[in-house]
């Protein structure tokens, strides 16, 4: 995986964890509002969350066990093409 492609891994995995975060620890009143809101505490938990994830997928796709160019040359019935190192 190279730098690009892990800024938008970890950027997307950051948004999906937000969303599994951010309903713990709330306290509601008895309209239903929130009635204190750890933002800090928050981000801080999703982004711990998210270096752990991001870093189990960079291992898994960094040591070939998911390869995605054989998983698609196997569908297409071709020989899958080895990864060009440029300069």
């Amino acid at each position: 995986m190279d730098w690009f492609t892990g800024i938008i891994v970890f950027i997307l995995v950051w948004w999906v964890a937000i969303f599994c975060v951010l309903p713990f620890g709330l306290q509601r009143d008895q309209t239903g509002k929130p009635e204190k809101v750890f933002i800090a505490r928050t981000v801080f938990f999703t982004t711990l969350i998210t270096v752990v994830v991001w870093f189990a997928l960079y291992l898994l796709i960094d040591s070939d066990l998911i390869s995605f160019r054989q998983m698609a040359a196997a569908q297409s019935g071709k020989e899958p093409q080895k990864e060009s190192m440029l300069p």
